[in-house]
């Protein structure tokens, strides 16, 4: 499509959005009875307008029900997750079996490398981005540090060029063939959450996998983002949030992928009694029995305000479609390029530098500007204009347009007030 700059020719790509009717079903930010520009679905996704419904069939069956509610409710209880899969196989790339939805990312990073970080002599190594979201740092180091050894020299960083922003692919393979022998665990975000590069998932998990390393992703600003294929790129693990792109809530329950080829239940894991073997489950035996597939590393009783707040999320993106989100993601991005570059180009003097690669296979909704001056203050003054973004220090401002709920006009009404604010 061949773009122009005109806010009538954005309201005419709003006026043919065939997902237009999505953002009704979201709750929009207001001050003073006008909405917001809201561009931080890469943070925090909008609320569903019909989460509060779903929350409250969930108490409606507490309070007539009680503990029955687990059997006897219309929807019971004990199956409330297999609403919450079948979205997300489309979503992730996966099957059912290979899906589960369980506490939060951080808790299910470390379980998963329970699982599959299980270093020797030999290997013992795990290879991952420089400068990852500093709870996946935490969880790596601590979990080095559990099997007795030095972060130092198990933890293998890889990062940008001298002078760049984006991590090269071949860099990544380079020291997945430098290390693999050593390398008990390779591990990467699907998008990182401070450049909103996308990897190449695909050549790293192939890369790894022919060095005999496991493969792990944390998709926390992937899943809901873009097009992923986890069980063809036969990645081992995967895990994700479900607040940010997937819109479930401040601290919703997260989800976990887990390749079929693990799903033996020799698999040495962390083990509780929601992952026992369903029809046994209330027999309440010794010695542990896994739910075949990936809920066989559930732990506790789920969370059901949580799976009723992700629930109404993932309706929408089933009456939607995930090939036409993922259609107007790649035409929302597009325009949010052609008007930003186009904004940069005519600056006499540059004050902004895009770390976010440009090219549409990487990068997703996101989009990070390196702020060579006045940035704090060009982040507040777009915040008294009540568009939302944010700021990542020392001089980074972050926004995404989101195709379930942003406009093209909410895009152009963000550059628009940009080039006053510089000019």
């Amino acid at each position: 499509m061949e773009f122009n700059s005109s806010v009538e020719f954005a309201r005419q790509l709003d006026s043919d959005d065939p997902l237009k009717e999505t953002r009704s079903k979201f709750i929009i930010p207001e001050v003073d009875g006008r909405q917001q520009v809201y561009l931080l679905g890469n943070s925090l996704g909008l609320q569903p307008v019909s989460a509060k419904s779903y929350l409250d069939k969930i108490l409606a069956d507490w309070s007539s029900l009680g503990v029955e509610s687990f059997f006897h409710a219309k929807e019971p209880w004990m199956d409330y997750h297999d609403q919450l899969t079948g979205p997300l196989t489309k979503i992730v790339g996966a099957h059912a079996d290979e899906i589960v939805v369980m506490n939060q990312l951080s808790v299910n990073l470390h379980l998963m490398m329970v699982s599959f970080y299980r270093p020797d002599n030999k290997r013992f190594k795990i290879i991952c981005e420089a400068k990852a979201f500093p709870s996946d740092q935490y969880v790596f180091e601590s979990q080095v540090r559990s099997h007795g050894l030095d972060p130092e020299t198990a933890i293998i960083e890889v990062g940008p060029r001298e002078g760049e922003s984006v991590i090269h692919t071949e860099d990544i393979i380079a020291a997945i063939n430098e290390h693999g022998d050593e390398t008990a665990l390779v591990i990467f975000s699907g998008v990182n959450y401070y450049s909103g590069q996308v990897f190449d998932m695909e050549a790293i998990s192939k890369a790894a996998r022919n060095k005999g390393s496991r493969v792990g992703l944390d998709l926390a600003h992937a899943a809901g983002n873009i097009e992923l294929k986890l069980h063809d790129w036969q990645v081992d693990f995967a895990c994700w949030c479900s607040y940010k792109y997937l819109n479930a809530g401040p601290g919703a329950i997260g989800g976990v992928f887990i390749h079929r080829n693990n799903h033996d239940d020799r698999v040495v894991r962390f083990a509780g009694w929601w992952g026992y073997d369903k029809s046994t489950r209330f027999r309440m035996e010794k010695g542990f029995k896994p739910m075949a597939g990936a809920e066989g590393w559930q732990l506790s009783t789920p969370a059901l305000f949580l799976y009723a707040t992700h629930r109404a999320s993932l309706e929408i993106f089933e009456e939607a479609g995930w090939e036409k989100v993922q259609q107007k993601r790649r035409l929302l991005t597009a325009y949010t390029w052609f008007l930003l570059k186009e904004f940069n180009e005519g600056l006499e003097k540059k004050i902004i530098r895009f770390i976010t690669p440009e090219e549409e296979q990487h990068h997703g909704c996101q989009v990070s500007m390196l702020m060579l001056e006045r940035g704090r203050e060009i982040y507040e003054a777009l915040i008294r204009r009540h568009v939302i973004v944010d700021w990542r220090e020392p001089n980074v401002i972050r926004f995404a347009p989101v195709p379930l709920y942003n406009t093209f006009s909410e895009v152009h009404q963000l550059v628009s007030v940009l080039r006053e604010l510089v000019s």
